[in-house]
């Protein structure tokens, strides 16, 4: 199902929408599938009770002044895997505002959600606010990649500000925000923050077990580091010379959180 996308001299407004549900027959349905736009969300083969998504960037961007919107729902028992076609690259866009890019997730008790995109890549020019937020129940189980290239080959970054917050039963766990490239607070690409890397990743893992037996602290790679929550979940933070580096690590440290 298609909804309405609003196009302005501010740029496009476009939200996805998609719920997940039990079945009762030991599967996961999708009452709810909305593409708009260039957001545009295709069903894909699942494997035993997992219902995949997949994100597909119909147009270009999103580009200045753009506002994009992406809303997902687990309910009690469903069990969600989404990820993307392709990088998601922000470019410089004829109005000169700042583009938004807004993902909202939410997981009931005993549900799973996997949100698995491919990186997002900032185009010199451009200007762009992620906003992830987060709300899960104490049995759910979450995984969450997020991963930022900070130009394309030979080119500066645009500037690019991403904000992550995680809520687990009502209480928030994780709320920070990074912002780099031109305009950027000094030191974004010193020793403490990027020292010069041009890739920076996250990966966020929930499970109820991690209550009993919490993540413990450590570094996994040269520059990867796990720390655990105020809560049954685990961040991962990495940096990488490039994309393909930081995916290494990223699933890297994934297949030792889940072993």
């Amino acid at each position: 199902m298609d909804g309405g996308v609003t196009t302005a001299l501010t740029g496009v407004r476009a939200t996805a929408r998609l719920v997940a549900r039990d079945d009762g027959r030991g599967g996961t349905a999708l009452p709810v599938l909305e593409s708009d736009g260039p957001l545009a969300l295709r069903r894909t083969r699942g494997s035993g009770a997992e219902a995949r998504v997949m994100l597909v960037g119909a147009m270009s961007g999103p580009l200045g002044g753009d506002h994009f919107t992406v809303r997902a729902e687990v309910e009690e028992g469903a069990r969600l895997h989404v990820g993307s076609a392709a990088a998601t690259i922000a470019l410089p866009g004829q109005s000169k505002g700042e583009a938004h890019y807004d993902v909202r997730l939410a997981v009931s008790e005993e549900a799973e959600l996997h949100w698995l995109p491919e990186q997002l890549i900032s185009a010199g020019g451009s200007d762009l606010y992620v906003t992830t937020r987060v709300d899960l129940a104490r049995t759910s189980r979450f995984v969450l990649r997020e991963e930022q290239v900070l130009g394309r080959v030979g080119e500066e970054p645009g500037r690019l500000c991403s904000r992550l917050v995680l809520r687990i039963a009502g209480r928030t766990v994780l709320d920070q925000e990074l912002t780099c490239g031109p305009g950027a607070p000094g030191g974004w690409d010193g020793p403490a923050v990027l020292a010069g890397h041009r890739a920076a990743g996250q990966l966020l893992l929930a499970r109820p077990e991690f209550a009993e037996h919490p993540v413990a602290a450590r570094q996994l790679a040269e520059h990867a580091v796990v720390v655990p929550l105020a809560g049954p979940a685990a961040l991962v933070s990495a940096v990488a010379p490039d994309a393909l580096r930081l995916r290494r690590v990223l699933d890297e440290a994934l297949a030792v959180l889940s072993a």
